[in-house]
């Protein structure tokens, strides 16, 4: 099928975005960046924005920053620019690992990481990883700036705290304590589809290797990425991570339903599972950063 009609249009500033955005907001005026989730939609006439405002052609959008608290990726870093950014991936391999599961690499050579936050899928990897590192996305408008945490931003399914003349320029990851294991394991009826369940997993331990933190973001468990911190069961003594008391927090945190691809209990066995799995990974990276680091 064919995308129904709409007039494009090519800011050369964010501002002018904006402006656009804002003028024809009545008209269901969207942003295309990469295009892998709106295009789609469009070709199918489950979208149908009178507008489209295209911003590859605004200077400045396209950077991976690394700082001492964090990696901000601009609103046109496509998946793979960051995937394979050495000192990204330096700083927070979370997001190398989780980005190998999006789509396929055709995909990823397009699709950009900010687009797929801002379009707020819940089988979405990206969103699981803003939120269980605390990130945050940069929205400008109309009456200026503001940063949106992840906790905030995801408020439903498809749907994000973002209005409809803003203009998305930006997310930023934190990175976590010193000590801090990470993984990401998903499971997906083939490669590339979008996943069962997911999950984004970090593990934190001390000198002498016993855990201190854990937290997990789960995705196609809920509306949005569910966040599960798993500090209750942290265990003192044995300096490891009570797998049943983890799977009670998750169990308690979660709200999957049926679908096309999975029901409802079989999608929450699947968040056990691999949330076992990536805490176990997450903790053996730790232990080897301690290690690596002694």
């Amino acid at each position: 099928m064919k995308p129904p009609a709409f007039t494009y249009h090519r800011p050369a500033t964010v501002q002018e975005a904006v402006q656009l955005l804002d003028a024809h907001a009545g008209e269901g005026a969207k942003v295309l960046a990469g295009g892998q989730s709106l295009v789609p939609l469009m070709s199918m006439r489950l979208a149908a924005p009178g507008h489209l405002v295209d911003i590859n052609h605004v200077a400045g959008l396209d950077t991976v920053e690394v700082t001492s608290t964090g990696v901000r990726v601009g609103a046109l870093a496509r998946h793979s620019r960051v995937e394979h950014d050495a000192a990204a991936f330096a700083a927070l391999p979370l997001l190398r690992q989780a980005l190998g599961q999006v789509a396929h690499p055709t995909i990823r050579n397009r699709g950009t990481t900010v687009g797929s936050l801002v379009h707020g899928d819940p089988a979405a990897e990206m969103t699981a990883v803003l939120a269980v590192l605390d990130g945050e996305v940069e929205l400008v408008g109309p009456h200026g700036s503001r940063s949106v945490g992840a906790a905030d931003f995801f408020v439903g399914p498809m749907e994000t705290e973002h209005a409809d003349a803003e203009v998305a320029v930006a997310a930023t990851f934190r990175r976590p304590p010193a000590g801090t294991g990470s993984a990401f394991v998903e499971l997906a009826r083939r490669h590339g589809d979008y996943a069962m369940c997911g999950v984004a997993a970090l593990v934190t331990v001390d000198a002498d290797l016993a855990v201190t933190g854990a937290r997990v973001g789960l995705i196609s468990v809920g509306a949005g990425p569910v966040v599960v911190d798993l500090g209750p069961a942290v265990s003192g003594s044995g300096g490891g991570v009570d797998t049943p008391r983890a799977r009670e927090l998750v169990d308690a945190a979660i709200d999957p339903e049926d679908d096309i691809h999975a029901t409802a209990t079989y999608r929450r066995h699947l968040a056990h599972v691999l949330t076992e799995r990536a805490v176990a990974q997450a903790h053996e990276a730790a232990r080897g950063t301690r290690r690596s680091a002694a």
